[in-house]
């Protein structure tokens, strides 16, 4: 029996069709990793709140339990997909994830819910390692079917 292929989803907490694109990508016979949307939209202000409520900065905080447990969940699911997915809107981490992914020379696609106001010419590091920017799922789904 073949190994499904994982796709790490990343994204932003408050971005509610995560669930919905996971679903989409495990019925193309993927593993979807989204868990990581599991605490909800406001975990980061609620860690946030926590760690000043402690008296610690932000470069304790990030060093405390909480903070490491955190990263080190992302990163080793991370570490074990094959292929990642940026669904956009993405805030600061989800785009530290993404360059992390290319880094590891691992295919990744930037899926964008519409054409940004803003342009960004550094996208097209997602081209890399077999990676593409797509503007629908039906798109998306054509190229990750080709990683299958």
């Amino acid at each position: 029996m073949d190994k499904k292929k994982v796709v790490y989803i990343m994204g932003s907490l408050r971005n509610e069709k995560i669930p919905e694109l996971g679903n989409k990508i495990r019925e193309l016979g993927f593993e979807a990793f989204d868990d990581w949307f599991s605490p909800g939209p406001e975990a980061d202000e609620f860690w946030r709140k926590y760690e000043h409520a402690r008296g610690s900065s932000y470069k304790e905080a990030l060093n405390n339990w909480a903070g490491q447990h955190v990263f080190e969940f992302d990163k080793f699911h991370i570490d074990r997909s094959d292929i990642a997915v940026l669904y956009m809107p993405a805030g600061k981490s989800a785009h530290l994830e993404l360059g992390y992914v290319i880094g590891c020379g691992k295919p990744a696609f930037i899926l964008f819910d519409k054409v940004p106001e803003r342009w960004d010419v550094m996208y097209i590091f997602a081209k890399e390692n077999g990676g593409d920017i797509c503007f629908s799922f039906e798109e998306l789904e054509e190229k990750l079917k080709k990683l299958k």
